[in-house]
C-alpha cells in the first residue's frame, strides 16, 4: 500500500501575540490539512500568506534527455 502524496506548503503567519513567523514550512494533502496542523502549533494565529513550495529533488525535474546531455558535455 503506498502511502498518500504530500504537499509541501510555504506560510507566512503573524502570532496571537503579533510576532511575524516566516518560512514555516508544513506538509499536507491539501492546503486545509495544513493549516489545520499550522492551527494546532500556532493558536489564534493570522495566516498572512500561503504558498505551494517546490519539490527540493532536482531528479524529478530532468528527462532523458537532460541527463544525456549533461553526460556528453
Amino acid at each position: 500500500m503506498s502511502a498518500p502524496s504530500t504537499i509541501k506548503y510555504g506560510f507566512r503567519i503573524r502570532t496571537r501575540h503579533g510576532l511575524v513567523v516566516e518560512n514555516l514550512s508544513i506538509h499536507g494533502r491539501d492546503e486545509a490539512e495544513a493549516e489545520r496542523k499550522l492551527r494546532q502549533m500556532y493558536h489564534n494565529c493570522q495566516i498572512m500568506e500561503c504558498v505551494v513550495l517546490q519539490s527540493g529533488r532536482r531528479a524529478d525535474l530532468l528527462s532523458f534527455e537532460d541527463v544525456i546531455s549533461l553526460i556528453s558535455k
